[in-house]
């Protein structure tokens, strides 16, 4: 699954759903066991380079300890992506 090349809106549409699944284990704790690897995976899918690689980890942290599951590391990652960081944005025609 390929969430790189997806555009700002389609990013902030998977943020907030992915999000939201997060919440699902308030109401079933051992949702957790599957969701925490998953979200790291799709965070690092999202997000491409170290940044991603970092969120990934921290996304997976956030969602294995029980009471850090309402921190929206999805939507958070993204509002620092397209707010925040000042890194050079290369699009993927410049890089071929």
């Amino acid at each position: 699954m390929n969430l790189t090349n997806k555009s700002k809106t389609s990013k902030l549409f998977f943020s907030l759903c992915f999000d939201v699944l997060g919440y699902v284990s308030l109401l079933f704790p051992f949702f957790d066991i599957l969701w925490a690897p998953l979200s790291g995976y799709l965070m690092t899918q999202l997000y491409e380079g170290k940044k991603g690689k970092i969120a990934g980890i921290l996304v997976f942290i956030e969602e294995a300890l029980p009471i850090l599951d309402v921190v929206p590391t999805f939507t958070i990652m993204w509002v620092y992506t397209y707010y925040f960081d000042k890194s050079p944005k290369v699009s993927s025609e410049e890089s071929n």
